[in-house]
């Protein structure tokens, strides 16, 4: 007959310890050890049928709850640690310095914190003059690779008992990115802190939630042009798992699917549990033939599973898993092969990875990922996510991290602590109260047709200004719902609120008053012989009420703030300001806008600004009595032509794009020469010292925060950096 198993030896210092059935065969024994302690030798055991416990208790070395050490930070290159230890245990504080000629990147201190983690991001001391930036080397990790050029490659490993979680290898890439995503090093008692997995789960899921207005009373989902989404969810329902992560994993995913719905999307869903065999709960295939089941009926499905209804199939089989969401997305590829290459398809499977048959689930990865990529990957691997969240108090890190996907600047495996805590913050991670919305977002194809241009840069604003005379014409951008950003030189003295319209696409706005920059001045150089001097030309416009934020009108976004954080995938408290500027810096181009401006925006500078001299009615000698450290530069035929802004252009929009989000980095503001001429219906090639410029907006932090910042008003904030 079954033996239970012995509670000698057992204890540990510090600490106690939890069953999930009592001393029976399967029972789960987990460690647990006050905040910013974790149990050692050991994290749990398992009550096998013979009686024993694996792993086997021992005299000695006995258990013990001991403090938390982060992995080791002095890998830092070209640069040094303070302070210089051997261990660094909880709430220790580290800052970093760079050598000469390198720059710091990331975080200059860090704190190691309760979950076995560095607080901020990884520093990097770089100089940036390969093609790719720097990636760095995280904490407790050894790297190869040095040069950073196009299909250069970097490797990475884990010192000791650290597990690498992330990319073991990274290539450098033609768009100056790098493949895969940014490696870790996890202790076995290294977990993400709820707040972490909702902030970085949550913006690249929130990437896949676009919403296209068909009309004013029906909403539905599209990602491009005629795009769906397919959310695939699959639950580990094994002995391994204890029924208390199995319960709350059920309520997290009723969370999920309730705050998605705030969206007013529509995706399809496959739910299943898995242990030795499947159990499906929903079938994607159920809302192609039909309607398919709402979302009350969804999760009364959820429901009526109980933990114990598996019965004796207690294996892990995440094959088996694999398997079952591989062939409802080949049911969908049935379904019709152009429709098929506009569906996005998101696997979220809970599991502690420790599968015991069925073999390696790898092989049915990469069929999934063959089925989706069709041969491209480099275009088609943004139709697929696969995120992991490993349960359970013995994650198999390892094995999870070969078969999620990884992408620079994303991740999609999260080790928890608490699934009950993680159900609390995906209220915060999809929360779109905030009427700011998803800023930057914008249809990337053309087919001609009005709309779809409109489409391609939905925050283009039009600014008529209503004279005595003739009225006169800028363009702008909406930042917020609320805002329009604009250059200041727009206005003339005596211009008001009430003889202002702002058009934005097939809405015509009226304007509450206009805010030129406090330091604005034409005239403050005319002795200097510079007869109008625009530093400080920005404006805000202030409308009379937030427009309706749809696929034809949306805010771009602009740095420093943290719904750019999220469009920009940096996630993390500790992002700044100054990191926005360091990730602009390494754009290879600046993408079309009212105006181009190229990567000799900061490259050639000196040789931009200097034909500023060649402007009409300028006598100084000095450039950058004209062209402040406030202006970006552009125009010229080296190292390649641009276009010219024409007249009207002014106020206009400068902005790069990254993850398919467009980021406002400056404001047309004035230029050198007229190229334009009324005929003209195309844009205008510069010539050789054609330049124009434009207002950083890195330079009016200050004056944007102010204003777009207030809390205190009726319209909704931006929440900016330091």
């Amino acid at each position: 007959c079954f033996k239970q198993c012995s509670d000698a030896n057992l204890a540990i210092d510090g600490g106690h310890y939890v069953l999930s059935k009592n001393y029976n065969e399967g029972s789960v024994l987990a460690y647990r050890c006050p905040h910013g302690y974790f149990p050692y030798p050991d994290k749990s055991r398992r009550c096998l049928g013979n009686g024993m416990w694996k792993p086997s208790p021992r005299k000695k070395p006995r258990m013990e709850c001991r403090l938390v050490t982060c992995p080791d930070p002095l890998v830092l290159d070209n640069g040094s640690v303070f302070p210089n230890q051997e261990r660094y245990y909880l709430n220790n504080k580290t800052t970093y310095e760079c050598f000469s000629e390198y720059t710091l990147r990331g975080s200059s201190s860090r704190v190691c914190q309760a979950n076995g983690k560095w607080s901020g991001g990884t520093p990097i001391c770089s100089r940036d003059t390969d093609y790719c930036h720097d990636p760095g080397t995280p904490p407790g990790a050894r790297r190869s690779g040095h040069i950073f050029n196009i299909d250069d490659k970097v490797k990475y490993r884990c010192e000791g008992k650290l597990t690498l979680v992330g990319s073991k290898e990274r290539t450098c890439q033609q768009n100056g990115e790098w493949s895969g995503s940014e490696p870790e090093c996890y202790y076995d008692y290294t977990y993400d802190t709820p707040e972490d997995v909702a902030e970085r789960f949550g913006s690249s899921l929130k990437n896949n939630l676009r919403e296209e207005e068909e009309d004013q009373h029906e909403k539905k989902i599209r990602l491009d042009k005629s795009g769906n989404l397919n959310i695939y969810i699959a639950l580990d329902a094994s002995d391994s798992i204890d029924e208390e992560h199995f319960t709350k994993s059920k309520e997290v995913i009723k969370k999920l699917i309730d705050k998605i719905s705030d969206y007013e999307v529509s995706p399809k869903y496959q739910i299943f549990f898995f242990a030795t065999k499947v159990t499906e709960i929903v079938n994607i295939a159920d809302f192609y033939r039909e309607k398919g089941p709402t979302l009350d009926e969804i999760k009364d499905k959820l429901d009526v599973f109980e933990f114990e209804a598996k019965g004796n199939d207690a294996g892990t089989n995440i094959a088996q898993a694999f398997k079952t969401i591989l062939q409802s997305i080949s049911f969908v590829k049935t379904q019709g092969e152009k429709q098929f290459l506009n569906v996005s398809h998101v696997i979220l499977m809970f599991t502690d990875g420790g599968a015991n048959m069925g073999g390696s689930p790898k092989p049915k990865v990469e069929q999934i990922k063959d089925l989706i990529y069709q041969g491209d990957r480099e275009n088609r691997e943004k139709f697929l996510d696969i995120y992991v969240f490993g349960l359970g108090d013995d994650v198999w890190k390892e094995e999870i991290d070969e078969y999620v996907t990884h992408r620079d600047g994303e991740k999609h495996f999260f080790i928890m602590q608490d699934m009950q805590e993680l159900s609390k913050t995906f209220d915060e991670m999809l929360d779109e109260s905030n009427s700011v919305g998803l800023c930057g977002l914008h249809k990337d194809f053309d087919d001609g047709r009005q709309s779809t241009i409109v489409r391609r840069q939905p925050w283009l604003a039009k600014i008529v200004v209503t004279v005595k005379s003739a009225p006169s014409n800028c363009m702008g951008s909406l930042v917020t719902p609320r805002f329009i950003l604009t250059a200041a030189h727009c206005f003339k003295f005596g211009d008001v609120a009430e003889g202002m319209m702002v058009d934005l696409g097939r809405y015509r706005e009226k304007v509450k008053r206009y805010i030129p920059h406090p330091k604005y001045n034409t005239t403050s150089k005319v002795h200097e012989g510079i007869p109008e001097f625009y530093d400080y030309d920005v404006a805000l416009i202030e409308l009379v009420r937030d427009v309706h934020v749809s696929v034809d009108t949306r805010p771009i976004c602009i740095p420093c703030t943290t719904q750019t954080s999220g469009a920009l995938k940096l996630s993390g408290s500790a992002v700044t300001c100054k990191q926005h500027g360091e990730l602009w810096m390494h754009l290879t181009a600046l993408s079309d806008a009212c105006c181009v401006c190229s990567s000799r925006t900061t490259r050639k500078r000196e040789s931009c600004i200097e034909d500023a001299k060649k402007a009409k009615n300028v006598t100084v000698k000095n450039a950058r009595d004209i062209v402040t450290d406030n202006f970006l530069c552009s125009g010229g035929i080296e190292p390649e032509t641009d276009y010219v802004a024409c007249k009207g252009e002014s106020g206009g929009a400068v902005f790069v794009e990254r993850n398919s989000r467009s980021v406002q980095v400056g404001i047309l503001s004035w230029g050198v020469k007229n190229l334009c001429t009324d005929s003209n219906n195309n844009k205008v090639l510069s010539d050789e010292s054609s330049r124009d410029f434009h207002i950083n907006l890195f330079k009016v932090q200050p004056f944007l925060k102010k204003y777009l910042g207030d809390g205190t008003k009726d319209y909704a904030p931006l929440t900016f950096l330091d």
